[in-house]
This record gives C-alpha cells, structure tokens and sequence, in this order.
C-alpha cells in the first residue's frame, strides 16, 4: 500500500448548495451572485459561464440562467457539515478553502476512504464532492480536476507521469492565465512540455522561483505533505469605501459591522484578543496602521468597538486630509477563551451576557435575525471562511 493523498472537492460550492435547498434548481443552469458571478452551476458552465465574470457577459452567454442571491449563512454552514465529514473519516485534514481539502489517507485504504468521504457528504450534507487520490499533493488535486463533477480518480504508482503529461499545461498549479500565454508563445502547450523544458531557458521566461517550482510540478515532484492548518494569528475584516466621502455617522456604522464580524468570529473560536489595529487606505493609495492593546483579553464587541472608535478619531485630522477609501480592524495578540475570562469585563458583564445572547439567536435563526438598528439595510456580503 502507497503513501496516499486525497484531494476532496466540493463541486461548484455555492451553486451546489442553492440546488440542494430548492429542488426547483436542479438541472438548471443557476448562477450565484447578480452584478459579478460567485458561482455558476455545471449546467451553467456548460455555457461558459465563469466565477469572477460579469453578469451581463454570463447572461448573454446563458440566457436561461437562473440568477439566485448569495446565501452566505448557507454556505457557511454546509462548510461546517462538509468538514465535519472529512475530520470523522480522515486521521489529518489540510484545509484549502471552505469547499475542498486534502486529507492524509497513509496506512489506509485510499479508494475506501474516498469512496465513504464522498457518500457521507451525500447523505449528511447533500451535496456531490469530487475526490482525486494520489502520491503527491500536486497530482491528487490535478485527480479532482480531471474527475469533476462528482467523480473519483487514482492515479497508481508507476502511471503518474502518463497520466499527467499529455494534459494542458494550465492544470499546473499556480499557471494561470499570464503564464500559461507565456508559455504557448515558447510552444509549451502540455505539462510533458514543460517537464522536457530547459530550466534555464525556463528562468529566463518566468524567472528562477517560479520556473523551478513549475517544472518540479510537471515531474510530479512534490515532497509536501498533508499538514492540518496552525490557528490564525489574527483575526481581522475590512470594507472598501469608494472615494465618496462618508460622514462621521457612516464611518461609525462601517466600524460597528466590521466590530461585530470580527468579535462574532472570535467568539465561535472560543478566543480572545488583546491588540486591536485600525488599518486605512486613502485616496492617494498610501496606508496607515493604527493599533491599541488592551488591558485584558477579550471577544465582547463593545470592548474592541470602543478601542476602534479610539483610533479612528486619533486620526480624523489624516482622514480630512487625504480622504479615506479603505477601512480594516483586526484583532490579534490571540488566546484560547478561559471561563475566567467571561467575568473580565473591559465593559461589564451584561455585555458579555449580551453577546452571548445575540450569538445563540443568529445560531438558531441565522445571521441576519439580529443587528443593529444602525445597520439595517445594510447588504454588505461576509464571505464563508475555513474555521480557525
């Protein structure tokens, strides 16, 4: 039995999702997202419809497109559940983004790993995950690609190379659109060309790290292996503005959601902070950081609203002079949340009651059953993230 990796992938995510909760969707060529597209259904695909594509584009492409709005709280949760089914099937879990992983299948039965990853996310989650197996990280995500949608692909030992070479050179990771063009107009078209390529002709073309790194992929070289994620360091968000000018009153409401997003995380993670940092941009696209530590540790999200708002009038005068377009906090200086710490109030205790309370109701109801009145109407869009 071979060393083995496993890529696992969910197949176009969110569109996914949206088909599994409205039976009315399936078959359908769907597209998540209105002015830019999220996600587009295979059915959609089909078409050539594309994540990042404008809509007008994707609809003149596919005009029987049903266009759905993105259900962040949604997706959110089946990430969850997705996860839950690789760390219950799998000794280690690498997570890559909310809707894919590699999972470290040594010393089992990859194919037999494979095949229970895929009909526990059918069952508990409802959805279709694509899976590839092989020796290296590189090749099993290159596996998924191939097998998609709702497939899965080995690549036995001895037939790596076979398998891999005759394919087009974009399914290297990290070719993307500017390389690969590089790299037809050398006459490299596949990924066996490019592993025959001359390195050093290579670094002239892509430059040393990046030449090096590609042609390494292209022989299957790829000594990595599966590495469950360190916790994160900080935890931070930030909302671009535009160049109109805010009022105080706007740049206040900016600052509370940010403040809630973040301290909604951190308490999920079950962690405290105590350096808050102010980060702006402006319209002359020159930065500045501005950061605060705390006393005590603390998620509740007065304590780290008033600490911003703190900062952010510390540099009202920049803020007039130069126009602000650009705002991000982030919390860092990180540690595990203790019982002791819930009775620490940087506030008073009935704010960390509080918390606790609007938590359980967007647990139960979701993430939009509860806010503040500053921020009703308000459609700023939080994006699922991998779990700390």
């Amino acid at each position: 039995m071979f060393v083995s990796i496993l890529h696992a992938d969910a197949d176009s995510f969110f569109a996914s999702v949206d088909q599994r909760d409205d039976p009315s969707l399936r078959g359908r060529p769907v597209i998540v997202g209105g002015g830019v597209v999220l996600a587009a259904s295979y059915e959609a695909k089909a078409f050539g419809v594309r994540t990042a594509m404008g809509g007008r584009q994707a609809l003149r492409l596919c005009p029987s497109a049903v266009i759905v709005r993105p259900r962040m709280s949604a997706y959110t949760e089946a990430s969850r559940a997705l996860y839950a089914v690789f760390e219950d099937v799998a000794p280690a879990v690498e997570g890559l983004s909310i809707d894919e992983a590699f999972l470290d299948a040594r010393g089992w039965d990859a194919v037999e790993i494979a095949t229970r990853v895929r009909r526990e996310v059918r069952e508990r989650v409802g959805l279709p995950v694509t899976v590839g197996i092989a020796r290296t990280k590189f090749l099993a995500k290159v596996a998924s690609g191939v097998a998609k949608p709702d497939g899965l692909l080995l690549v036995p030992p001895g037939r790596e190379l076979a398998f891999l070479h005759p394919l087009p050179v974009e399914r290297v990771w990290g070719v993307g659109d500017v390389t690969a063009a590089k790299l037809h107009s050398w006459g490299v078209a596949t990924v066996g060309q490019l592993a025959a390529s001359d390195p050093a002709a290579l670094d002239l073309l892509l430059g040393r790290a990046a030449s090096r790194q590609l042609h390494a992929l292209a022989n299957n070289r790829d000594p990595r292996v599966v590495r469950p994620r360190r916790r994160r360091r900080s935890v931070g968000a930030q909302h671009a503005l535009g160049r109109r000018p805010r009022s105080a009153e706007e740049l206040d409401a900016d600052l509370i959601a940010l403040v809630e997003r973040v301290t909604r995380r951190l308490r999920d993670a079950h962690r405290v902070g105590r350096t808050v940092t102010l980060r702006m941009r402006f319209a002359d696209f020159r930065r500045a950081t501005r950061s605060r530590t705390l006393r005590h540790a603390t998620a509740q999200t007065n304590a780290v609203l008033d600490a911003c708002r703190v900062l952010l009038a510390e540099s009202s005068a920049l803020i007039e002079q130069r126009g602000l377009t650009l705002i991000g906090i982030a919390v860092s200086n990180l540690q595990d949340d203790l019982p002791s710490q819930l009775c620490l109030p940087f506030d008073a205790n009935d704010t960390a009651l509080l918390d606790a309370a609007l938590d359980e109701i967007r647990e139960r109801f979701g993430s939009k059953a509860v806010t503040r009145g500053v921020l009703l109407g308000r459609s700023a869009l939080e994006m699922p993230l991998l779990p700390d």
